[in-house]
């Protein structure tokens, strides 16, 4: 073998890799296979409209935030969110979520972000 082969050999059997092969489905995201990340979402959800009922911890971002919440919250139909909005509109505001659920010491509330973050984000 040259220095400038194409080819991979791991001792002396050549590797497979250049060759194309089709992707199955199967295969892909195994790692999210059974995780519900839309009910991950929606936990945190419920927990942080729970926490903003409360007129100690809401305040004008929550106020704007509440109503960019999509219907499939409402409606508890994934279907009604195929963009996956939800978990979208949780993702990237996590780090405004866990400060409200800290400054209000709700440890649940703060385990079903951090659940939601690692599993889904």
């Amino acid at each position: 073998m040259n220095i400038y082969s194409t080819d991979l050999f791991i001792g002396d059997i050549m590797c497979k890799c250049k060759e194309k092969r089709e992707i199955r489905v199967d295969e892909s995201y195994v790692s999210f296979k059974d995780i519900d990340c839309f009910e991950n979402a929606c936990e945190v959800v419920d927990h942080l409209i729970r926490i903003c009922k409360n007129p100690k911890y809401n305040n004008a971002y929550w106020e704007k935030f509440i109503p960019k919440i999509p219907k499939a919250y409402y409606s508890r139909d994934q279907k009604d969110d195929p963009t996956e909005a939800l978990l979208y509109l949780v993702c990237s505001n996590a780090f405004y979520i866990i400060e409200l659920f800290e400054e209000a010491d709700d440890d649940e509330a703060i385990y079903a972000l951090e659940k939601c973050e690692q599993e889904c984000c």
